[in-house]
């Protein structure tokens, strides 16, 4: 079974009409985007756009073939000319399963905002699911639906990353099945962030009027096992770092900053990252990591190094310069050498982030300058263990590695 992708935009396309924000601005060439219209094998259209019968005679293709039109989106919106010898656009009910006279089935999936979702079936046993914009799979788990892994997904990836998460929860999306992001939009800037986003999510993207065969999996891309996210006050790094995780259930988040009885300031800080994460994820309160880098399980979001270190640092009684030159230098290299060990040898998908203070005002006491000096060693040898490295500066990631 094929597609070929006539669009892979937002409704309102990609650069939106009469937008002047950087994005907009940026997306030209492969970077433009019609709205999203999937053609399967030239006889099943998903979702009728303007231009859908130019789009696919760019690519060398037609729609004279298309025998069932078929609509997704929340509502019909505005009237769309249909092009002479298209049927008229219709969609399956709730439920429902369409069987077309070429062998492919189409059954409506339930979702859990308005709108239309398709499973389609090749006649050779491909499975295909197609997802308007701004909507999750429903009522998954103990379907028969999600035994089965779909062979691609089509979806609004950036704008539903969750949606991703719950089929893999639930086994409809497994390490082979190729996910494609279509109905994007301006929030994230084209091009290479695009790219990076996408990759580690699983997930990519493609230009208009691509071709692709379901059930061919050499294209599906390596997610990063291990990243390190660095950066200063402020800079962007955690969220970097959630929306790296944001598209697989079941994620470990490891706060390594604990609880500070009376810090009115500080719980509104830990509230806001709480509020911030999937309802999937789970949390942990520990400095004790290694155990965790040792044992099975999904994927761990550490955050951060630096409040690791001070913990670390604060066991050794580092603080001291008698107790620093007597014994808590070599003690504190050997519990970061642990560590890094320990990353090396895990077999976890792992997300850390870190803070990168070098480039600031030199410490005015020894003990500042001591925490620098290691923070900045800390950081050297856990980002030696990683496959990806970024660096956020201003909410932008800057990839030092992978």
């Amino acid at each position: 079974m094929d597609i070929t992708l006539l669009g892979t935009g937002a409704p309102d396309g990609l650069p939106r009409p009469g937008c002047p924000c950087a994005a907009c601005a940026a997306a030209l060439g492969r970077d433009a985007r019609a709205a999203t219209a999937v053609l399967v094998d030239g006889t099943l259209l998903l979702d009728l756009t303007p231009g859908a019968a130019f789009a696919a005679a760019r690519v060398g293709r037609s729609l004279a073939g298309v025998r069932q039109v078929l609509l997704s989106h929340p509502h019909d919106g505005p009237a769309v000319e249909v092009p002479a010898g298209l049927p008229q656009p219709g969609r399956v009910p709730d439920g429902r399963e369409l069987a077309l006279l070429t062998g492919h089935r189409v059954r409506a999936v339930a979702l859990d905002a308005p709108g239309t979702g398709y499973l389609v079936t090749g006649p050779d046993g491909q499975r295909l699911l197609y997802l308007p914009p701004g909507a999750a799979p429903a009522g998954l788990e103990g379907t028969e639906a999600a035994v089965e892994s779909y062979d691609m997904v089509v979806a609004d990836v950036l704008g539903r990353p969750d949606a991703l998460a719950r089929l893999r929860a639930a086994g409809a999306a497994g390490p082979a099945t190729d996910v494609i992001a279509v109905h994007v939009d301006h929030d994230v800037p084209p091009g290479p962030e695009l790219r990076r986003r996408l990759a580690a999510a699983g997930a990519r993207a493609v230009p208009d009027g691509t071709t692709l065969t379901v059930g061919v999996y050499e294209d599906v891309p390596d997610v990063p096992r291990r990243t390190l996210v660095l950066g200063g006050a402020r800079s962007g790094k955690s969220v970097e770092a959630e929306r790296r995780l944001e598209a697989f259930p079941d994620v470990l988040y490891v706060a390594t900053g604990g609880t500070r009885d009376g810090d009115g300031e500080w719980a509104a800080r830990v509230s806001a990252h709480r509020e911030r994460r999937p309802g999937s994820w789970r949390t942990t309160e520990t400095c004790d990591l290694v155990p965790l880098l040792k044992e099975d399980g999904p994927p761990l979001l550490i955050d951060c190094l630096s409040l690791w270190l001070t913990d670390a640092m604060d066991s050794v009684d580092a603080w001291d310069d008698d107790e620093w030159a007597g014994g808590g230098e070599t003690a504190l290299r050997a519990r970061v050498e642990e560590l890094t060990s320990a990353v090396r040898e895990t077999r976890r998908t792992v997300v850390a982030v870190s803070n990168e203070v070098g480039a600031g005002i030199v410490p005015a006491t020894p003990s500042g300058r001591r925490y620098r000096d290691e923070l900045g060693r800390l950081n050297a040898g856990f980002a030696a263990e990683c496959e990806h490295v970024l660096l956020v500066v201003a909410g932008q990631a800057v990839a030092l590695r992978g």
